[in-house]
């Protein structure tokens, strides 16, 4: 068994299909912009943390 009941043959054909129907390539900038969009949330989480953290200390 794999991850949530998926084996890993259903998971090889779902990542073969996929780059069938997007290309190599599209995947690599698709893998890029998610990274890059992952990293601007964790800042801006850490902004907002930080933030809260001094209009507390304000208090």
């Amino acid at each position: 068994m794999g991850i949530g009941g998926i084996s890993v043959w259903q998971l090889l054909i779902i990542l073969a299909v996929v780059v069938l129907i997007f290309g190599s390539g599209r995947l690599k900038s698709l893998g890029s912009d998610l990274g890059s969009s992952l990293k601007s949330f964790k800042k801006a989480i850490k902004e907002e943390e930080t933030d809260e953290d001094s209009d507390n200390k304000d208090l």
